[in-house]
């Protein structure tokens, strides 16, 4: 058995074999590795990665037909649109996927299939803000919060996603008002990923800020971060009349695999107990496998109500939420 491969520079051609799977990849290989493994362990066919950090529309534009690509794995319901926009996708008929991943975690094209979720939290120092003092989204505009709330650019996927769920829930013009009124409660300039956003609450800049559940988990691994994380605690904000915003980890068949009845077992195997199991904890997420236990880590942030807005739809009104973070020029 080969082992996994991470290939990393555009002009390096995958081989070719029989059964394997290849895949682009925007996750670094070290987080899926370990469920890829116990794939090839199971069923013997190879899996190649290549990690794609920037440009993977282009590349496979560029290849078009000669592309070696029989998946992508990426982050965000954003990225995940994109491809699919651009026909880079191709819908896929499994009866294995529709019952094991929920129909708004999915595409409603069958092109995309979330296979891990993450929560968009507020991050929130333990002794500075009181237990309940946030509660929804909507109270991050309260004029209670000037000068108190640090974030990563708007204009990020994370957010943008954030920004359309709050569009779908709420409308245009609500939507406006309330980025306006969040941008006027920054402690400072929007700039930084989430995680840097909890360092400048450990470090008195502000006393709250937006982030995705896993980075909790993250900083908990990292020695110098721990302290960081120590100093807050997650909170699962809701919309009113609805839940916790969730976004995806997913995946999606590209338009020209070569390796496709190959590809399409990888995507069943990842909505299987066994994958659940070892990608939700190798990536501190939430399983879409119902009945998949989570991680003890991810299991002690407690318990919430995931909003039920379709992802897809979500993916549909991001570049009208793009549109309004730049109006009220949010990164300014």
């Amino acid at each position: 058995m080969r082992p996994l491969l991470s290939l990393l520079a555009a002009s390096v051609a995958f081989p070719a074999l029989a059964d394997e799977v290849n895949i682009y990849s925007h996750r670094q290989p070290f987080l899926i590795e370990p469920v890829l493994a116990a794939f090839t362990e199971e069923t013997g066919i190879d899996v190649n990665i290549a990690l794609i950090e920037r440009g993977m529309v282009e590349r496979l534009q560029a290849e078009g037909t000669r592309s070696p690509a029989d998946l992508v794995l990426t982050v965000d319901v954003a990225r995940l649109g994109e491809l699919k926009d651009a026909g880079l996708l191709q819908a896929v008929e499994s009866d294995i996927l529709d019952s094991a991943i929920p129909e708004a975690l999915r595409d409603v094209d069958r092109q995309w299939f979330g296979v891990t979720t993450r929560a968009r939290i507020v991050y929130a120092h333990k002794d500075r803000v009181a237990e309940g003092e946030v509660t929804s989204y909507e109270d991050l505009a309260d004029p209670k919060w000037e000068g108190r709330i640090c974030t990563r650019p708007f204009s990020n996927d994370y957010n943008v996603a954030l920004t359309a769920s709050y569009l779908a829930h709420h409308g245009e013009e609500a939507t406006r008002e309330w980025l306006t009124a969040l941008r006027g409660n920054l402690a400072k300039q929007p700039e930084g990923n989430d995680r840097a956003q909890v360092k400048s609450i450990w470090a008195g800049e502000c006393d709250i800020s937006l982030g995705n559940t896993y980075y909790m988990g993250q900083m908990l691994q990292d020695a110098e971060q721990q302290e960081w994380a120590n100093a807050v605690r997650i909170v699962f904000p809701e919309f009113e009349n609805g839940g916790t915003h969730v976004n995806v980890s997913g995946v999606g068949m590209t338009a020209h695999a070569p390796n496709r009845e190959a590809a399409l077992s990888l995507m069943e195997f990842l909505a299987s107990d066994r994958a659940q199991q070892i990608y939700a904890e190798s990536n501190f997420e939430f399983p879409v496998l119902e009945g998949v236990e989570r991680s003890e880590i991810v299991a002690g942030w407690g318990e919430f109500t995931p909003d039920t807005l379709s992802l897809s739809e979500i993916s549909d009104l991001r570049p009208d939420a793009l549109r309004l973070i730049e109006e009220v020029n949010f990164d300014g």
